[in-house]
């Protein structure tokens, strides 16, 4: 693939907007250099960094005494270097703190730019707990309109409108002031019409909603679809894709997913969450100079806006942490860990005073249990570990295989009548069945709720024996036949959401994955919750129930086998534990079911991992190809340097600059002539001992500003990266010094060492590309694409589908 990048002196970075990528299935081409750096399309903020000068002391000038706009920045779709990145901060941090002495001024500059990280996490809590309570009210109200409205206000949803109303609490749900759409159309609600009109009406909605999502994405902004968390989780590894976390994607991810939402797809608005946080967080970085100009502090500051996002889509602030230690960031400092968690506690305070549900909680399945599990009841809270993890492997590898079907088929082409034909079958399937019909949040909320005696779900239709009732806890009670009608109601939901979830996953509308995927869970918990509550019932006699579960005791929770099965394939989905477990205790509220969700956790990621290593998000990565380095697993293969590095065998030699013979025209020869992002000096082609290294992008801009603005230099200037300028005749044309852009310090291994440690340094590091040397002496490079390639050929995988696909 060419980079249109250096054209007959002329420099042009292919950075816009229209430039796009497979985004979990939004189709986007890779403007691509063969080694892969990193750029920036603000062109500001070089501080000196001269390789092995770290302490930024020495100084060179070159021709310009101002460091040159764009040097040190990198290009879209390309890798930052960390190295260089935290070097840069170690500099202006040093400055800072040295001119503080000197006047008062300077000190005020000092202390405030040491608070402006907590000032910018402020923010960041503040308008993504601002963003989220608007699309939680956004949503609740839409998705209430497929069925009717309110006329004491339209913009009411179907709980708010019978606030006032004076019915009793049973009939609470048909006020006068809430009118179905056959109600307002024909007059009344009753009868074959009314069901049909009503029917219609609801899938007319979803239609509607969903197209406009996916009419909005397609038009304004493609990197809003899916979930987002595959792509922040490749940004904050180091790569750069423009765009995404922009304020066009922004807007665009919060309308589509309240339209999305409302819609009635199998998909949830958690995950996408966390890119709207991670969106703020970006936008927020360019009111303060040190996040703006650094790419590294950058993805210090996503990392606590992930956390953030998950605070207010769970309300759930230390799993929102733990979140994005576990789960999304590569690079997790101690203090990014405090920034994290006051982001989060802003965020949750945030959302907390909207109150979008009107009950004071933050998430609408918020639940509480009172009543202590058994020990026995371990058995089938590991058995739903085990579904969750068959279940979570099953999904993956059948989304993988759709997903790639849609990029590889003219499927991809038509997003549009994907999303219509999918919303379709979803709506025509959901409306009959009220377990489907209602949002996800709510039938999470109806199946973890515990019956209670005003309850009047169907789920809570028990015979009665009110002279066993001891105060508020009711005893077991036989099923009265609202229960089994609610059982093979939750039996024919549980097969349309496993198979409907597969197809919507991946689409281009914003589609999160939590709530299908705990929706599936907990519909297979309560199943098995009642059927357990039954079993204690009529068989408490039993060895198993003898010495714990009497007759007319509360023994069996279904709300609790509910909330675990929605933890276990949570957890066989993404693979996530400690947070998980941290996420569900905090909706909870119940510190003494962290066992019970810990053993359906581990259980389910172990029976998953057994099927399949990788999560759903590590799984879409590596389907879209992006460079993502996994640090979680080990390389374990006995290949050494030499065997990845380049050139191989047969390959023409290394391009290289030497430090003091070529000019100018050579220099723009090889800029043309290849696509490497970057290129080793040496002191001669003979010798080939290393001298540092230098960055394409930094060469062109250096020379265009040269051309420009230093008299004398033409197309036979010597180029020379030395301190001192090389003995020349009179003569000759002005020379070119360009010290100040050299690396003097490139990391280097020798053609012996074991690829399992090179491996460790690319992730430990964060290196775009280590140059491999024998004797001393220049032998070829590795850069983080030669190692992710080898890694999948390894695996038996096409090493093609690396880092472009």
């Amino acid at each position: 693939m060419d980079q249109k990048g250096y054209r007959r002196g002329s420099f042009q970075s292919s950075t816009s907007d229209e430039d796009m990528l497979e985004i979990a299935g939004a189709s986007l081409d890779f403007p691509i250099a063969d080694d892969d750096p990193p750029l920036d399309r603000e062109m500001g903020g070089f501080s000196s960094y001269n390789g092995g000068e770290m302490n930024g002391t020495s100084k060179m000038m070159d021709f310009l005494e101002e460091p040159l706009p764009g040097v040190g920045t990198y290009e879209d779709f390309n890798t930052i270097d960390w190295v260089r990145e935290k070097s840069r901060d170690r500099d202006r941090h040093r400055e800072i703190t040295s001119r503080s002495k000197e006047s008062t001024w300077a000190l005020i500059h000092s202390v405030s730019d040491a608070f402006s990280g907590w000032l910018l996490m402020l923010f960041i809590g503040l308008l993504a707990g601002s963003l989220a309570g608007l699309i939680d009210i956004s949503a609740h109200w839409m998705t209430d309109l497929k069925e009717g409205v309110c006329l004491a206000g339209f913009w009411f949803n179907h709980e708010h409108c019978c606030w006032k109303s004076n019915t009793t609490f049973t009939d609470r749900d048909k006020c006068p002031e809430w009118k179905s759409w056959s109600q307002l159309i024909i007059g009344h609600g009753e009868g074959a019409f009314a069901y049909i009109l009503n029917y219609l009406m609801y899938v007319i909605w979803a239609l509607l909603f969903s197209l406009l999502a996916v009419l909005l994405v397609k038009g304004f902004a493609p990197y809003a679809c899916g979930s987002g968390i595959p792509e922040i989780k490749t940004i904050l590894s180091g790569f750069i894709i423009r765009g995404y976390l922009g304020k066009w994607t922004l807007i665009i991810k919060t309308i589509t997913l309240v339209l999305a939402v409302s819609s009635g797809l199998s998909l949830g608005k958690e995950g996408p969450l966390v890119h709207v946080a991670c969106c703020c967080g970006n936008i927020l970085c360019h009111l303060f100079t040190k996040y703006r100009k650094n790419e590294a502090k950058r993805r210090e500051v996503l990392s606590a806006a992930a956390a953030a996002g998950v605070s207010v889509a769970f309300g759930a602030p230390i799993g929102g942490v733990l979140f994005s230690l576990e789960e999304v960031s590569y690079y997790f400092p101690l203090k990014t860990l405090w920034r994290s968690f006051f982001a989060a506690l802003v965020a949750a305070f945030t959302l907390r005073s909207i109150n979008p549900f009107g009950n004071s909680r933050l998430v609408l399945f918020y639940v509480e249990f009172h009543m202590p599990w058994h020990l026995l009841e371990l058995v089938p809270f590991v058995l739903l570990g085990i579904f969750g993890g068959l279940w979570g492997a099953f999904f993956i590898r059948s989304n993988i295989a759709w997903c790639r079907r849609r990029k590889t088929t003219k499927l991809g082409k038509y997003p549009v009548l994907e999303v219509f034909v999918v919303t379709a079958i979803t709506a025509i399937l959901a409306f009959p069945n009220e377990y489907t019909r209602m949002s996800t949040s709510e039938l999470i909320s109806e199946l973890f709720n515990d019956c209670g005696i005003l309850d009047s779900s169907k789920l809570c239709e028990y015979v009665n024996d009110f002279n066993s009732t001891k105060g508020d806890d009711l005893p077991d009670r036989a099923a009265g036949p609202g229960v089994y009608t609610a059982m093979w109601q939750l039996a024919l939901a549980l097969i349309m959401k496993v198979f409907i979830t597969i197809f919507t996953f991946g689409m281009k509308v914003p589609s999160g994955l939590f709530i299908p995927s705990m929706a599936v869970g907990a519909i297979a918990g309560r199943l098995l919750g009642v059927a357990m509550e039954q079993l204690a019932f009529y068989h408490h006699d039993w060895v198993i129930f003898s010495g714990w579960c009497s007759q007319g005791a509360d023994c069996i929770t279904p709300g609790l086998y509910a909330m675990v099965g929605a933890a276990a394939c949570l957890g066989g989905v993404t693979r996530m534990t400690v947070s998980l477990v941290v996420i569900m205790f905090e909706l909870t509220g119940g510190l003494e079911y962290i066992v019970p969700l810990m053993a359906a956790a581990m259980t389910s990621k172990w029976m998953a991992d057994a099927i399949g290593r990788e999560g759903i998000y590590d799984a879409h990565i590596r389907l879209n190809g992006y460079p993502f380095l996994e640090a979680k697993e080990e390389f374990s293969h006995k290949t050494l340097a030499m065997d990845v590095m380049r050139p191989r065998r047969n390959d023409p030699p290394l391009t290289v600059i030497t430090q003091d013979s070529m000019t100018v025209e050579d220099v723009e020869a090889i800029i043309n002539e290849t696509t490497y992002s970057g290129y080793p000096v040496v002191v001669s082609r003979e010798s080939q001992r290393l001298v540092g290294f230098v960055l394409r992008r930094d060469l062109i801009i250096s020379i265009e500003n040269a051309r420009k603005k230093q008299d004398g230099i033409v197309s036979t200037s010597i180029i020379y990266f030395t301190d001192h300028s090389p003995p020349l005749p009179p003569s000759f044309p002005s020379m070119l010094k360009l010290r100040s852009i050299l690396d003097l310090s490139p990391f280097t291994v020798t053609d012996q060492t074991p690829m399992e440690i090179v491996v460790d340094i690319f992730r430990k590091l964060g290196l775009r590309q280590c140059l491999v040397t024998h004797n001393g002496k220049l032998l070829g490079i590795i850069t983080k694409k030669d190692v992710l390639k080898h890694i999948a050929q390894l695996a038996n995988q096409d090493p093609d589908s690396i880092l472009f696909n």
